[in-house]
């Protein structure tokens, strides 16, 4: 089990943000649609994040809005700039308004970036437990396996027998990797550990659920 840091709790929401997030550089394209409270901070979406495209957390990562950027403390100064904003400052309704456009970019070795889109904001709907994953496609990419370009190689040699890497790729994403698969029921049993019962903490919990095949 992995525990994330504790955060100030946002609270009962009232109103709630549809996303709309898209990995980029990766064909047949890699997507969920997610809603969030608006008084969510970007530290917590997060940690959202992580958990509905199963990424590990392993790696720093980076929100860009608006021309600002921002990030957690680990995370000083990225490209030689100013040090990003505090993320855990930055609530969703105050920075991302209906129609933002929002880039998450997260291990800057692999450079994995997500394009996130506010679709929609709506009031909460009563007996809905959020966050909440309404639909996605198509599996993540396992942690550190090169980033986009170095994932599609890896697929092809996977897809093909005669292919020189195809052991390799075997031997990479172990038996069972469907690149095609996701379990949205999965996705929301991990969610539903996000919000701590104490109303003073949120805590993100991994793994206390199984994980979904091939996600």
């Amino acid at each position: 089990m992995t525990t994330a840091k504790r955060r100030p709790a946002a609270g009962t929401p009232q109103s709630i943000h549809q996303l709309k997030v898209t990995l980029l550089d990766i064909s047949p394209p890699v997507w969920r649609r997610i809603q969030v409270p608006s008084n969510a901070s970007l530290g917590e979406l997060h940690f959202i994040l992580q958990t509905v495209m199963d990424w590990d957390d392993d790696h720093l990562h980076l929100f860009s809005v608006k021309g600002a950027e921002y990030a957690d403390g680990r995370v000083e100064d990225p490209w030689g700039g100013s040090a990003p904003k505090n993320e855990d400052r930055a609530r969703l309704a105050r920075v991302a308004p209906l129609g933002t456009r929002l880039r998450y970019e997260y291990d800057f070795g692999d450079c994995w970036e997500h394009d996130l889109v506010v679709e929609k904001v709506f009031p909460a709907e009563p007996g809905v437990t959020y966050p909440h994953c309404v639909a996605g496609r198509r599996a993540c990419p396992p942690e550190n396996c090169g980033g986009p370009a170095r994932y599609v190689d890896l697929l092809g040699a996977l897809k093909a027998p005669a292919h020189p890497r195809h052991e390799a790729a075997l031997d990479w994403f172990g038996n069972g990797f469907d690149p095609e698969a996701f379990d949205p029921e999965a996705v929301n049993a991990w969610l539903a550990h996000v919000q701590d019962p104490d109303p003073e903490t949120v805590v993100v919990v991994r793994e206390e659920v199984d994980r979904p095949p091939a996600l």
